[in-house]
């Protein structure tokens, strides 16, 4: 097959991700999984059984309409506006999509040429650098910094070229916990508008929100128009396998995000998205009682993983915590995560896989909280012999 890789070069560097070796890693040695972000319980039985109903019943059993089914569209634009204050026709302005994973590779798929520049939060999730990549567009980060995170507002600005095509926000921002303030959002907002930039804003942890709370930039002044906002059901409900996702912009810019996702999955989650649509008008005390637990669970591992010895960076929403390895007396995250089963029967992630400048994030190491307390209490004891 002559010399040439048989990997796209786009791709170089891009294969097994850092999930699937801590979670094989996790498997092999038996240790606790606080790497990969997914909850170890379901989400509501009421859920669980629409999707069972929706299966026994033949809805969604065969090729759901491209754009999503007309009850989770619909549900989608009263949840926009019921938590958001934002309106959206659930015709032309929604979109669903596999998961946000497949509804950020639309949008940049759609959005980008070869050449163009985008400029991303970084640490950023994985699949930002790779779709960016497949687009022949080059990613620009803009570094968040320990201790708080917040972004450099004139260091962004700086960024800005003739060549920039978008802004890529994550807010809540995994791994960080960031969640950008309404300060922040307004100077990015200004910002796009005076050079005519689009955004794509991931949105899935928006009801995970442990300080503060969380402000969709689409409602901005000039924004609606140029603003892909994207959420899911994975982290909200606690059915990451589900897959099920959302678009919502403007009817310009979902028709051209519609136009790559059909050639990506073309439809998915058939039965998944009458179960999510119900989802969606759960009363307000579910997302309320959710985040409850979720803050109370960051507590006690962050709480743990202090006494442990770590430097821990509390977060303000996601899953995730962030914490630095240095006082342990250690440099390398990657080498500390890959040691760290054998060592006490943990895994967690090292945030440096999330970085271009990788340097930025040498020491610093993720853990997730979406777990059941036990584990939790657990995982806090294993790593006290660090």
């Amino acid at each position: 097959m002559g010399t040439r890789p048989l990997l796209n070069r786009r791709l170089d560097g891009m294969g097994t991700t850092i999930f699937a070796e801590m979670s094989a890693l996790a498997t092999a040695t038996g240790s606790i999984n606080l790497g990969q972000g997914f909850p170890d319980t379901d989400g509501p039985r009421e859920i669980a059984e629409a999707a069972a109903r929706a299966v026994l019943s033949g809805q969604g059993n065969q090729y759901p309409p491209g754009p999503g089914i007309p009850e989770l569209r619909h549900a989608i634009a009263e949840h926009q506006q019921r938590f958001r204050g934002l309106t959206y026709d659930p015709d032309t302005e929604v979109l669903v999509t596999a998961g946000a994973t497949e509804a950020i590779a639309a949008a940049l798929l759609a959005l980008l040429e070869p050449g163009d520049e985008v400029i991303a939060l970084e640490p950023f999730y994985d699949s930002y650098a790779a779709c960016i990549a497949m687009a022949g567009a080059a990613r620009v980060p803009l570094t968040l910094r320990a201790p708080d995170f917040r972004p450099d507002l004139e260091r962004l600005r700086a960024l800005v070229t003739p060549r920039t095509r978008l802004l890529l926000l994550n807010s809540p921002h995994n791994p960080t916990g960031l969640v950008l303030n309404p300060e922040e959002l307004a100077a990015i907002a200004a910002l796009a508008v005076e050079r005519d930039l689009l955004v794509i804003t991931d949105e899935v942890y928006e009801h995970l929100v442990f300080s503060g709370a969380h402000h969709p930039i689409a409602a901005l002044p000039g924004m609606r128009e140029r603003t892909v906002s994207i959420s899911s059901a994975g982290k909200t409900f606690s059915f990451t396998g589900w897959k099920v996702g959302w678009v919502t912009a403007s009817a310009p810019l979902v028709a051209a995000v519609r136009t790559a996702k059909q050639y990506l999955t073309y439809v998915s989650a058939g039965p998944f998205q009458y179960a999510v649509a119900e989802a969606l008008r759960l009363p307000g005390s579910y997302f309320d009682d959710f985040r409850a637990d979720l803050r109370r669970k960051r507590d006690l591992l962050a709480d743990g993983l202090s006494a442990a010895g770590f430097r821990v960076f509390n977060p303000e929403g996601t899953y995730f915590i962030t914490t630095d390895i240095t006082p342990l007396g250690e440099k390398d995250g990657i080498e500390f995560c890959r040691s760290l089963p054998e060592r006490c029967g943990v895994v967690a992630i090292p945030n440096a896989v999330f970085y271009d400048n990788t340097e930025a994030g040498r020491s610093l190491v993720r853990f997730t909280f979406c777990k059941r307390v036990h584990v939790l209490e657990e995982a806090v004891a294993r790593l006290q012999q660090l």
